[in-house]
């Protein structure tokens, strides 16, 4: 089961990507921030969240870690659970810091080890 599935209940959206365009603005002329930027460049309230999850469903060192949540606090990416390297977990932490609009990486509620 990958991220996406895991931690959202939904398989990936075909065209989805880690870092899309954002969608032309709504009617409003706001452009979407890019936290809140979805797989497809639509809205999403946990836009980044998911598209971190697409991050590292598509790393094959890091698509079978089950043990490890994604979430978002803003522009923060927040990971909690376990892991069973330090090496892991900074290219988790690597790999998130690519995504748009993560301004930063928490990582005090991980724990490393078996």
């Amino acid at each position: 089961m990958g991220w996406l599935q895991r931690l959202f209940g939904m398989e990936k959206p075909q065209n989805a990507q880690v870092n899309p365009s954002p969608a032309p603005a709504a009617a409003s002329g706001e452009a979407i921030p890019p936290e809140r930027v979805g797989l497809n460049g639509e809205y999403d309230q946990s836009g980044l969240a998911k598209r971190v999850a697409l991050a590292f469903d598509q790393d094959p060192e890091l698509d079978d870690i089950d043990t490890l949540w994604v979430a978002q606090l803003g522009t923060t990416v927040v990971l909690k659970g376990k892991v069973p390297t330090q090496s892991i977990l900074d290219k988790m932490v690597s790999v998130a810091r690519s995504v748009n609009g993560a301004t930063d990486v928490t990582t005090d509620q991980v724990t490393v080890g078996k």
